[in-house]
């Protein structure tokens, strides 16, 4: 009896292996995320062509996470006055994306930006002598 061999055996391997409940797949329409730590800040770093400022919202949620959301509607239109519509789009993107920020970050002074389709968030370190400022000790009665 011939055997039939498969070279693709490799490949479902590994997709069996990633692609399971507790490591979801990654949405393809979702914009590209870098996030890079240096000794004095974090940086964030998101991929949106086409988006301006005004279809962002950066916000720290109720649990102290970093909320970064964008949405845009969009509506082409072409069409003649004395006729009906031949062809009408519309585009519709939104995302959202929490991330948990560490506890020595200066919430207060996290800002962002967009600049040639790219949203940077800036996230400004606390020094160790702030942190430690931070904690508070609590006496046992």
């Amino acid at each position: 009896m011939p055997v039939r061999r498969s070279q693709k055996w490799l490949p479902n391997v590994f997709n069996d292996f990633f692609d399971n409940e507790w490591m979801a797949r990654a949405n393809s329409t979702a914009p590209a995320i870098n996030v890079m730590e240096t000794d004095s800040d974090y940086k964030v770093e998101l991929a949106a062509p086409g988006m301006t400022k005004e279809d962002f919202n950066v916000r720290i949620d109720e649990d102290n996470n970093l909320v970064i959301s964008m949405e845009k509607k969009q509506e082409q239109k072409e069409e003649h006055k004395d006729g009906r519509y031949l062809r009408r789009e519309f585009s519709y993107t939104k995302f959202q994306q929490t991330m948990i920020l560490p506890d020595n970050v200066d919430k207060e002074k996290i800002n962002a930006k967009v600049e040639n389709g790219v949203l940077s968030i800036d996230i400004p370190k606390l020094s160790e002598e702030e942190v430690k400022k931070a904690q508070r000790q609590i006496d046992v009665k």
